[in-house]
């Protein structure tokens, strides 16, 4: 049986369509230093040391000195404002391998692509910076392709055998598209009603989200439920359109001799064979024989787009190609992609009698013009209510819709809703068979942020943020960086320091206060 709601190409403007038939967590505010650094002696308090927004105990170290608190000290290496381990800088504050903390106080960040260490963003990394081999240059994990060991070859993944792996989305061990798993093994948008729900994380931003930047990882500006982030700025970038674009498609092959609705009637234009609006599954609904009889019975019919015991299913796609103008072409002329498959052509030249399947979604944006001209049934609905009707088997005939106000009014379209297309198609009868689906305006955007130094918001790749980020002793400088302070091994005696080791521990001749102490004997 035909699955139904989740729609199946990313389209945010649909412009002219033509076709034809047969004859993360949030960050804390603030963030200048730590409570363990702030002088209580020495240094004139009116200096500005210490928070006036201290970091979280989720970000802060043990109390004190010590590892996470902020201060390379002692033996080491790195500190990133925690003592937990596996983020670049382990809970003894060593550097872990693979990784970079070029910035106390921040987070840690891969040391390079390549090295065969997955750190930081990377998702992958198989040992090298060639892209194509599932692991790009970049270290992100190409389509098709899962990277499991790290350092090694990565190997390409099936879709279809129920395992969610590298790039996939999701996996119900089969590849048809319109069932909530793409084809590609993506996560198809749920529709109801013909208004539709995007997916999160999968780059593509639609009214709804926030932001989409790709991944469902929180704490980069986009969070994992795609709403924005405190401390970020992002944007929405346009991608480059590409060469061309797969639109999934259903084909249910048929035979005369089972099904009588094909090849058994000829000839004409004859409007009103199917419902206004969608049945609950999705699917055209039979209403009428027609004033000059073009189908058999509403059973018969319902097979049409549901699988049956007198129907072959073949799971394909159309390549649509990009036009100077940016509009997205399939035209064939000679439109029978069930030569030899299915049933066959059953002693005919060519594979005359199916019925095909497709589905999209868009963004309205008010204007849109959609225009039909072909032969045998097409039905399209937007919204789930009937926009184009041209049903019978005839020859080619003209048929459109623009979706001005008056037509969004009537189909129940907001201008920025995002909704589903569906179009239904059949060839019945033979000589001819012509295909032609344009789609101008086809756009894909994503979110792109970025960490804003000087909003008072500490975001993980800020050592600080006091909102003013002006520098001087004690405070956050400009770049989002610790200023002069105690412990940054630089003896500031103008601030009262008599002494600064590099770290803020008592007992070794220079105490936590920067003032020379009593060393402990060991």
């Amino acid at each position: 049986m035909s699955m139904r709601r989740p729609a199946a190409v990313l389209v945010s403007l649909v412009g002219v369509i033509v076709a034809y038939g047969c004859g993360g967590e949030q960050p804390p505010t603030g963030g200048e230093f730590p409570p363990e650094v702030t002088l209580n002696e020495g240094p004139d308090p009116g200096s500005g040391f210490g928070p006036s927004n201290p970091l979280g105990p989720s970000e802060a170290g043990p109390s004190g000195s010590g590892c996470g608190n902020s201060v390379k000290e002692g033996a080491e290496t790195c500190d990133d404002g925690n003592a937990t381990p596996g983020d670049g800088c382990s809970a003894t504050c060593q550097l872990e391998p693979g990784w970079n903390c070029p910035t106390v106080g921040a987070a840690c960040v891969a040391a390079g692509c390549g090295d065969g260490i997955v750190a930081g963003d990377e998702d992958c990394d198989d040992g090298n910076t060639t892209s194509l081999d599932g692991c790009s240059s970049v270290c992100v994990l190409e389509e098709g392709f899962k990277c499991p060991v790290p350092n090694a070859a990565c190997v390409a993944t099936t879709c279809g055998d129920k395992k969610i792996e590298g790039t996939e989305q999701c996996d119900d061990g089969n590849q048809r598209p319109y069932d909530g798993c793409s084809p590609d093994c993506k996560i198809e948008p749920t529709c109801a009603g013909g208004t539709c729900t995007a997916v999160c994380g999968d780059g593509v931003k639609f009214p709804g989200e926030q932001c989409d930047d790709g991944n469902r990882r929180s704490g980069d500006g986009c969070s994992a439920t795609c709403t924005l982030e405190p401390g970020f700025t992002c944007q929405v970038i346009t991608s480059d359109l590409p060469g061309t674009i797969d639109v999934p498609v259903v084909y249910r092959d048929f035979q005369p001799t089972t099904h009588p609705d094909f090849q058994s009637y000829c000839c004409g234009l004859v409007t009103g064979l199917v419902k206004p609006s969608l049945a609950m599954d999705g699917t055209p609904e039979f209403l009428s024989i027609g004033s000059t009889q073009m189908l058999t019975s509403a059973a018969d019919f319902f097979d049409w787009y549901h699988d049956s015991a007198r129907s072959q299913v073949i799971v394909s796609k159309l390549t649509l190609t990009k036009q100077p103008d940016d509009a997205y072409v399939y035209d064939d002329g000679a439109f029978f992609p069930l030569d030899g498959l299915g049933y066959g052509n059953e002693g005919n030249s060519h594979n005359y009698h199916f019925t095909s399947e497709l589905r999209y979604y868009f963004t309205y944006k008010g204007g849109e013009i959609l225009d039909f001209r072909g032969d045998d049934d097409v039905f399209v609905f937007i919204n789930g209510k009937l926009a184009v009707d041209i049903g019978g088997v005839h020859g080619a005939l003209p048929g459109g819709v623009t979706l001005d106000a008056a037509k969004a009014t009537e189909l129940g379209l907001a201008v920025n809703g995002m909704y589903e297309l569906d179009v239904f198609q059949a060839e019945r009868h033979t000589v001819d068979s012509n295909y032609k689906l344009t789609l101008r305006g086809f756009v894909k955007a994503r979110t792109e942020c970025a960490p804003i130094c000087g909003d008072g918001i500490k975001t993980k790749n800020e050592a600080c943020d006091d909102g003013v980020n002006a520098g001087g002793y004690g405070k956050c400088a400009p770049g989002c960086v610790f200023g002069p302070r105690c412990g940054d091994g630089q003896i500031q005696a103008e601030h009262g320091e008599q002494c600064d080791d590099g770290n803020l521990v008592d007992g070794d001749g220079c105490s936590s206060k920067c003032k020379v102490d009593v060393v402990v004997p060991k």
